[in-house]
């Protein structure tokens, strides 16, 4: 009975085994999902669902009450690469998965930057969510040994209201907004570059001032808008904050076209602003974020 205990333990702990080597060689190759909060970890109930489709091809995610980060890495990289977070828009009532958020994310891969996208919690909870996007913001660097990136270099991106997001990720970042549940919350939750494609809810329309939720510091990182002038209830906004930052001395960068309307992703059409890829990635590689080693 020994002798059977024992080959069934070294059978059992090379199945371990295994199971951990595949487990360590996902983090590197594959994506991976992560749930930021640990209390929610074990909910066996998820409220998330796709809205009805507009016939747009846009696939729309609603009641994230258990939000995620997913990592998509590049691939074999020798060293340690660039990171961003991914905040699709959606007006805080739900997220546009695809055309701001996965396709966002093998672009970024392609470029060599290991992209992170942020499922946060949706609808109508903009706190919630700035709270999920500094504890993604921990988690990333928590991880980057392990998910080879390099934790000086790790940014935001957001569209539409996840712009708004990334603006507050980018500007409020010293404001403890939870009670620190483990040692990944001991990190930075102040990304090191930010990217702000249309982004909403920046402007207080009965002042035309800036928003009160967005704090000017001369801590701000360097930031990219795209904005265009056909998106005229929220382009006020862009320019507002492009110009807070430069009076401010952060290095800003904006570019403002005539036409794209609102919600293009990057998703191509028709428009100058669908060369904004173009345009994001070389101003990466003019702040130093890509090096030619990560490509």
């Amino acid at each position: 009975m020994k002798m059977i205990s024992a080959i069934k333990f070294f059978h059992i702990l090379i199945i371990v085994t295994i199971f951990l080597s595949c487990e360590k060689s996902a983090v590197i190759n594959e994506a991976v999902t992560l749930r930021l909060w640990p209390m929610l970890e074990d909910s066996m109930t998820s409220t998330e669902k796709p809205l009805p489709s507009r016939g747009d091809g846009v696939l729309r995610i609603t009641d994230i009450s258990n939000p995620s980060l997913t990592i998509y890495p590049v691939g074999e990289a020798e060293n340690p690469t660039p990171a961003v977070l991914i905040f699709p828009g959606g007006a805080y009532a739900y997220i546009a998965i695809n055309k701001e958020g996965i396709d966002v994310a093998k672009w970024f891969n392609s470029i060599g930057v290991t992209a992170v996208l942020v499922k946060y919690t949706v609808p109508d909870n903009k706190e919630a969510a700035f709270k999920d996007g500094q504890r993604a913001l921990r988690l990333v660097r928590h991880y980057a040994k392990e998910w080879n990136i390099d934790p000086q270099r790790v940014g935001v991106i957001g569209f539409s209201a996840g712009g708004h997001l990334a603006a507050r990720l980018s500007t409020d970042f010293e404001r403890e907004l939870y009670t620190k549940i483990d040692s990944a919350d001991t990190e930075s939750c102040r990304p090191d570059f930010s990217i702000l494609m249309y982004p909403a809810y920046l402007e207080n329309k009965e002042t035309h001032s800036l928003a009160d939720q967005i704090k000017i510091s001369a801590e701000i990182p360097p930031t990219f808008i795209v904005q265009t002038k056909d998106d005229s209830s929220l382009v006020g906004g862009a320019i507002l904050y492009d110009q807070a930052l430069k009076d401010a001395g952060i290095s800003s960068v904006f570019h403002l076209f005539p036409e794209g309307g609102h919600g293009y992703g990057i998703w191509p059409s028709e428009y100058e602003v669908s060369n904004w890829p173009e345009l994001c990635e070389k101003w990466l590689k003019e702040i130093g974020i890509i090096h030619k080693d990560n490509q």
